[in-house]
């Protein structure tokens, strides 16, 4: 099994962190799926 690349999880939790002040924990809690969800909502808040 190849493991998620750990510098784009880093890319992800940092901008959930910033811009959400969810905690590291919470944030590590998240499906995959849905760390990628909430950094694509936000990208999509910052073209705005």
């Amino acid at each position: 099994m190849i493991g998620y690349p750990s510098d784009v999880l880093h890319e992800e939790v940092a901008c959930i962190a910033f811009h959400f002040h969810w905690s590291l924990e919470d944030i590590l809690n998240l499906e995959h799926s849905d760390r990628q969800r909430w950094v694509g909502e936000i990208g999509k808040m910052m073209q705005q």
